[in-house]
């Protein structure tokens, strides 16, 4: 992979809004746990079709208005220009000047071909683009491994060049456990004169049975001697968490090695995982490296 150190090198964590109000005091005290780490900023999901609109907006405000920058994830599938554009006025009032841009999980019953004005993600970016002209800094996502409904690889990337080319200013990619498949990636962009920060998202590993379930839906592998070391502990908690923290910490240590812009935690509103990792990295001795 060829370095991305010319790029400052940032971390930041991801949530997902909470229903019920037990669950917003829960991320409040999260929340101040990772703030103590100064990331970069955080970041709050958007449910399928818009469908945690109004908690993710509510999440996000609250979440900023306390000192760290918040990202609201954003997409387009099922949603009118009007509504994303009201959006995106309400973000640009109260502050918000970081969006990840997504075409979004498809809701029940809904194609591609009849997902609302906006298909895609480039669609998105440059909605947010047109309307807001440079106030956002634009998120978009990358697959190492393919997009899972992409026809081939080089049908996903030429899609992210899309993303990209319509003015996205980084990158954070799907999780994965295979530094290569990462590596590879990098290296294609590179060659298809595509510079920015591709910054890799980390998935720690707490429940093998949850992490097997969301990796057969979004496409991430997991090698076979993960899967099978993760099997033979069966429901004994404290060795999964002990074995997935070794392995996600040797995998982040390789990245930032090897040149990567940072780490994006998908903590999935649990701090302890993800900060496991962060001390094992050392990374609030080395926050400005």
């Amino acid at each position: 992979m060829e370095s991305q150190k010319p790029f400052k090198r940032r971390f930041s964590f991801e949530f997902f809004p909470p229903k019920t109000e037990e669950g917003m005091a829960k991320l409040r005290g999260v929340r101040d746990n990772l703030a103590r780490r100064m990331p970069e900023f955080f970041s709050v999901t958007f449910g399928a079709g818009g469908s945690t609109r109004d908690r993710t907006l509510s999440t996000v405000l609250e979440l900023h208005d306390l000192g760290i920058s918040t990202a609201p994830h954003l997409s387009c599938i099922g949603a009118e220009k009007s509504s994303i554009i009201e959006l995106l006025d309400r973000y640009k009032e109260r502050g918000i000047q970081r969006i990840v841009a997504l075409r979004g999980d498809l809701p029940s019953g809904v194609g591609i071909s009849t997902g609302g004005e906006l298909r895609y993600a480039n669609d998105l970016v440059s909605l947010i683009r047109e309307h807001s002209g440079d106030h956002f800094l634009i998120e978009v996502a990358a697959y190492p491994e393919t997009h899972p409904q992409a026809p081939s690889a080089e049908a996903d990337l030429l899609n992210f060049k899309r993303k990209v080319d319509c003015g996205a200013n980084s990158a954070i990619t799907q999780y994965f456990y295979n530094a290569d498949s990462y590596y590879y990636f990098v290296d294609r962009c590179e060659k298809m004169g595509l510079s920015l920060p591709i910054v890799p998202g980390i998935m720690p590993i707490t429940n093998y049975t949850r992490l097997a379930r969301f990796s057969d839906m979004c496409g991430a592998e997991i090698p076979r001697w993960i899967r099978r070391q993760l099997e033979a502990y069966g429901d004994d908690i404290d060795s999964i968490a002990k074995f997935g923290t070794e392995v996600v910490t040797r995998l982040c240590e390789d990245l930032l090695k090897a040149g990567a812009p940072g780490l994006h935690f998908y903590t999935l509103n649990q701090a302890e995982p993800s900060l496991a990792i962060w001390d094992n990295l050392g990374l609030t001795d080395k926050i400005s490296f």
